[in-house]
């Protein structure tokens, strides 16, 4: 099911309300659920490989506190903004500034950045170490069956 974008997020608390929660695709929702927003974001950076490494530890360490809280919307969150960390840190790589396409649409010529690219990998090995942890996997698929 995809994300519900119906919803209000200014208003829903969804460590009180975690059925109104979807898994979704990707990083979809990253910014909008709360509380885990405000808790989450203010340590994701990836600027270089150091700021990368202590944002990616800080979040893991998250992630695995929400799982022994038995929240699994945070340990979604928590592996969204891990592999939001990856995902945009690519990004950053391949194209100066972050922008991919010119002001007339057209995509610009790739830039490969090497301090951007370890920063990347960084946050990927984690992501990867989520998408293979059972526990993770089980409570994701519990998650959807519950609540969609």
């Amino acid at each position: 099911m995809a994300f519900n974008y119906d919803l209000d997020f200014d208003t829903i608390d969804f460590r009180k309300n975690p059925e109104l929660y979807r898994v979704g695709k990707g990083e979809q929702g990253v910014l909008l659920v709360e509380p885990y927003k405000g808790e989450i974001l203010p340590h994701w950076r990836f600027k270089t490989p150091e700021i990368a490494q202590e944002s990616c530890d800080k979040i893991s360490v998250m992630f695995e506190e929400y799982r022994k809280e038995d929240d699994f919307v945070g340990m979604d969150m928590a592996r969204k903004f891990i592999q939001m960390g990856y995902t945009r840190a690519r990004r950053y790589t391949n194209y100066k500034g972050g922008r991919k396409y010119n002001e007339d649409g057209s995509i610009k010529e790739r830039q490969i950045d090497p301090v951007k690219a370890e920063s990347a990998a960084i946050f990927k090995k984690k992501w990867d170490e989520i998408r293979e942890d059972e526990d993770y996997l089980k409570r994701k698929k519990a998650h959807q069956k519950e609540y969609g």
